[in-house]
């Protein structure tokens, strides 16, 4: 499908909790404010223009200056930092006294590598035009990558709206929601229940919800004994890592946790404190993490770069250009990437691959094959994490797992304590990498 100028969608400023990188946001040299004019006129320059801040296109936008300094590289980024999603579960677990060591800036990056960043929000594409509309302007492009992480299908959950996220958080973007979960955990009175459900897949980070059971049966076992959490689970079992999660329930939270799958939550009862499995049950709790379903980004699916499923982006497998408008290339949770994982190692794989055939194409190049890797850390205790790991390419129209690679991290309790330490290194590196 192509839009013409008159044809092209424009979406509403972005709501609570729904930012469009996803958990990220940025600040560096600003281009200056402007109307609905034109912010900066294309002419002859080549510029590659990355929509979104977080794992993805951060380093699409870096990698594609380090390759060819010649292409001028814009960034639009709503907001002024960004917070990790990965690890803000040791917050809610109360293992992080703060997410400051989750937050990081964008004006290194931007000075080390000429970036042009443009804090605003991108409101439209023109694939026609080849120009994003934003809060502050337009701006032209010859080349677009949109990096927009996820937003949500409320639709599928009755009463699950923007005031219910304020009673109900699903602190699935970092940030003020994440503040919020914790803060009704800690007000939470001794013997209450938490409820935390969890959707059918596919959603950002497959191991993320089981992650965050443990971070809260941690923090009740620790500060409220009496207390007790519920996970509803739509899916028939855990996701990612079942064998090591179950092992880690049984060793460290019998008392406290109850998992049940096969619990898909249909809707939410805001005033009653309750959720509805499927309108057959209702559980209630004095404290209930809602994780909705989940898809592209808003500016992907208002620009028409979702297939036919409403939700998520096809993409070819190498360059991850989209298959529906040419010229935009779509990385990270909002992309169709097969076997590889919504996850920020994934998002920064796809993010160097995507940047090196931008490159290519920009210069008339051979494209490379993609050839991508991810690695996604849990934490069992505060002490105890364990990992999963995977090694993709591309095969036909589609990313696969290569046979015989990677795999999951041993369960004994020496190894479960190494890779807590194997995944605060990650996460220092990876941050690093983004914001340098």
């Amino acid at each position: 499908m192509s839009l013409n100028r008159r044809h092209f969608i424009t979406i509403v400023g972005g709501s609570a909790g729904a930012t469009l990188a996803g958990c990220a946001g940025m600040q560096g040299p600003m281009v200056g404010a402007g109307s609905a004019g034109e912010l900066m006129p294309l002419g002859s320059t080549r510029r590659v223009v990355v929509i979104g801040g977080g794992y993805g296109g951060t380093i699409a936008a870096k990698y594609i200056r380090m390759a060819d300094p010649k292409t001028e590289v814009v960034l639009i980024e709503r907001d002024d930092h960004f917070v990790s999603c990965p690890f803000s579960n040791l917050y809610v677990g109360g293992v992080l006294k703060d997410l400051s060591s989750l937050t990081i800036r964008y004006d290194k990056l931007a000075a080390n590598h000429g970036i042009k960043v443009v804090q605003a929000e991108a409101t439209a594409i023109d694939p026609a035009a080849h120009m994003v509309v934003t809060s502050k302007g337009r701006i032209g492009y010859t080349r677009l990558i949109v990096s927009p992480g996820v937003d949500f299908r409320l639709e599928e959950m009755a009463g699950y709206n923007e005031a219910a996220m304020e009673r109900m958080p699903h602190a699935w973007k970092a940030g003020p929601q994440t503040l919020l979960l914790k803060r009704q955990l800690d007000s939470m009175a001794d013997g209450g229940t938490v409820v935390m459900t969890v959707p059918l897949t596919p959603y950002r980070c497959p191991p993320g919800p089981y992650e965050r059971a443990n971070m809260i049966a941690f923090y009740l076992k620790r500060n409220k004994p009496k207390s007790k959490l519920i996970m509803l689970d739509a899916n028939p079992d855990v996701t990612s890592k079942g064998p090591l999660f179950k092992k880690g329930w049984r060793d460290n939270y019998a008392a406290n946790f109850e998992y049940r799958p096969a619990k898909k939550v249909t809707e939410v009862d805001v005033k009653g404190g309750a959720v509805l499995v499927e309108g057959l049950e209702t559980v209630k709790g004095d404290v209930i993490n809602v994780i909705p379903p989940q898809r592209a980004g808003r500016i992907a699916v208002a620009a028409g770069l979702v297939g036919p499923d409403k939700n998520w982006c096809p993409v070819n497998p190498n360059t991850f250009e989209s298959t529906l408008h040419k010229d935009i290339h779509v990385i990270g949770d909002a992309c169709i990437a097969g076997a590889m994982p919504k996850s920020g190692y994934s998002a920064n794989s796809e993010a160097k691959i995507c940047a090196a055939n931008v490159v290519a194409l920009l210069n008339g190049r051979e494209t490379v094959e993609m050839s991508g890797i991810n690695t996604c850390y849990s934490y069992i205790t505060d002490k105890q994490a364990v990992s999963v790991a995977g090694v993709y390419k591309a095969q036909g129209n589609a990313i696969v797992a290569v046979p015989n690679s990677g795999g999951v991290s041993p369960a004994d309790f020496s190894s479960t304590q190494a890779e807590a330490v194997y995944a605060d290194s990650w996460l220092r590196n990876i941050l690093t990498e983004m914001s340098t």
